[in-house]
């Protein structure tokens, strides 16, 4: 509206012009052509985002140990190579045919492969180390890493049979949600996993992500199959109500 009564006023002026002198109408046309340009300064602050108003920084991603309620989670790197291999052992976990478990023998490809996509600034892995035990019981990473509307995804991860449908899987999610929306100032926490994963689906509805939808057929499986994806997100106003939840899940096991 405001940029309308300015439109209205320059031609307002230019109309009138003939009844006065050239500089009062220059410096008429001046002062419309100033308005308009604060109305359309006014304007474009209307509909730019708040972080666009407020600042143009992202997120950044580094390296980082973290670790809470017994569990660990140590960048990934070569010399890891043992331990993940156990782990992925404890059930063949490989075996499974909608997951990206490497088999043993394939381990150091997996950690090159993570390693480098790290390096190209799309995923940070962790290796999951069980502190009681001191044992590597599995892995996971961000990955999808979008700083400029700062969102990173949680996946890639797994764990040793023995491991599974315990503590850590929530610990796990508590620690790198609030590092992600604490520590590194996201905007949303992406999960998403095998369309025929039901369990792992069940374990990400539990730790209270909301389902987004479905992808169908989006990303191709080790033995040639092409996989529906199911995709959930946590988003920052949400996640005070999500942080209480996993903190009572961890409460009732006594963690």
């Amino acid at each position: 509206m405001t940029v309308e009564a300015n439109d209205a006023h320059a031609t307002t002026v230019q109309c009138s012009s003939s009844a006065i002198t050239d500089g009062e109408s220059r410096g008429l046309n001046l002062q419309s052509a100033a308005n308009l340009h604060a109305a359309s300064v006014s304007r474009s602050q209307v509909f730019a985002s708040p972080k666009t108003i407020q600042s143009s920084i992202m997120i950044t991603i580094e390296s980082v140990t973290l670790e809470g309620n017994g569990v660990r989670l140590e960048p990934l790197t070569a010399e890891h190579h043992a331990d993940l291999a156990t782990a992925a052992s404890d059930g063949n976990l490989w075996e499974l045919w909608f997951t990206a478990v490497p088999i043993p023998e394939q381990m150091s490809q997996h950690i090159a492969d993570a390693l480098q996509k790290q390096a190209d600034g799309h995923m940070l892995p962790w290796v999951v180390r069980d502190l009681s035990s001191g044992e590597v019981v599995g892995e996971t990473r961000y990955h999808d890493i979008n700083p400029p509307i700062d969102r990173v995804e949680i996946g890639y991860t797994w764990y040793a049979k023995r491991w599974q449908r315990s503590y850590v899987n929530t610990t796990c999610k508590l620690i790198l949600m609030t590092h992600a929306f604490e520590t590194l100032g996201c905007a949303v926490v992406g999960l998403r996993t095998d369309n025929f994963n039901f369990q792992s689906q069940k374990a990400i509805e539990a730790l209270g992500a909301k389902k987004d939808g479905v992808i169908r057929h989006h990303s191709p499986r080790r033995d040639g199959s092409v996989r529906d994806t199911v995709m959930y997100s946590v988003l920052k106003q949400e996640w005070p109500d999500v942080k209480k939840h996993l903190e009572g899940r961890l409460h009732r096991w006594a963690v």
